[in-house]
């Protein structure tokens, strides 16, 4: 196997070929039916071990850090959907369905995994970023769908009523809800959930929502609408916003008085956007449309450069010298988790 596959990220790996399986082999009809259902019931057992896997009593200490917590909503649900906000010029050179899927790139919680992976590794305030990464996939939950009604809603075709919130608290917020249950009453669920188990899921049902929005789009026949010319826009675009949004990260931090420690972590859940949230809250907001493939497209290639551009960039900080007054933060049991 040639080295660069060896190192190469599983998660992409499986997008890419998730992809281009749907355009070898797009799901229609019955199957297509089928494979909806199982992709819900994935999304519903992989929150139901994001609940299962996080302490209670961890969650209520961190909620205790509230600047922290507070500094990064603010750069996820206010910064973030002001620079969409402020894109919107772009429909001069990309596709109006394009741009919606940047907007709604903007509206979307933290990442969860990634983000405390990141911040372990850069020997950041892992516990808080545990706290912040998953309080804010909890209050995306209803903030996001209520952002897309409001900033997404007016037009293009998109239309949201009350019911989205329903039927995301039922998708997501209900099996996390069983899974903190269940962290607390069996032992056996809290030690599956901290397995590979949860990895596994995580990843395969972002495959199954790939794979099933690109089929969706590939049979309504969307795909001929997309030029090269936007590919490369999204990309360029994403590289300078990840390079902005660590710039900013971490200057308003440093300026209002935070640890080395706790910039960390609002730098790595403050500039992350969640695939694996984002992909079902489009799935269940946007019903499935033929669109849906054209709206996902930003958030899965901000996703990719994220990941590359902030593992690059956590690196470096791990190489710096280790600061005797932080070490404390990155203990408490928690380790880098393994790719």
């Amino acid at each position: 196997m040639p080295g660069f596959l060896k190192k190469a990220d599983p998660l992409i790996v499986g997008i890419i070929v998730a992809v281009i399986f749907a355009f070898i082999a797009p799901a229609s009809g019955t199957f297509a039916d089928v494979f909806g259902v199982l992709t819900k019931l994935a999304i519903a057992l992989l929150f139901f071990l994001y609940g299962a896997r996080l302490s209670t009593q961890e969650a209520l200490r961190g909620l205790t850090n509230w600047r922290l917590h507070l500094t990064i909503l603010v750069f996820t649900f206010v910064i973030y959907p002001l620079i969409g906000l402020a894109m919107r010029p772009t429909t001069a050179f990309v596709s109006p369905e394009m741009y919606q899927g940047i907007l709604f790139l903007t509206l979307v919680p933290s990442t969860v995994q990634s983000s405390v992976a990141l911040t372990g590794i850069a020997r950041g305030n892992v516990p808080g970023a545990v706290v912040a990464a998953s309080m804010s996939s909890l209050i995306g939950v209803v903030l996001t769908p209520l952002l897309v009604m409001l900033l997404m809603g007016a037009g293009d075709g998109i239309h949201i009523d009350a019911s989205v919130f329903i039927d995301i608290s039922l998708q997501l917020l209900l099996p996390f809800v069983l899974g903190q249950i269940a962290h607390n009453v069996l032992p056996s669920i809290r030690k599956a959930a901290k397995s590979k188990a949860t990895k596994i899921v995580d990843r395969g049902s972002i495959w199954m929502v790939v794979y099933s929005a690109f089929s969706q789009g590939i049979v309504a026949g969307v795909w001929g609408t997309i030029s090269v010319w936007e590919i490369v826009f999204l990309a360029v675009f994403s590289v300078v916003l990840v390079a902005a949004m660590l710039w900013v990260s971490k200057a308003v931090p440093q300026r209002l008085g935070f640890s080395r420690e706790d910039q960390v972590a609002i730098q790595m859940c403050g500039t992350q956007k969640s695939l694996a949230t984002g992909l079902p809250m489009a799935s269940v907001i946007f019903g499935g449309g033929a669109t849906l493939g054209v709206l996902i497209i930003p958030l899965m290639i901000y996703h990719l450069v994220q990941l590359l551009m902030c593992s690059a960039y956590v690196s470096r900080l791990a190489a710096e010298p280790e600061e005797a007054p932080g070490a404390s933060t990155v203990d408490a049991g928690v380790s880098a988790p393994r790719k």
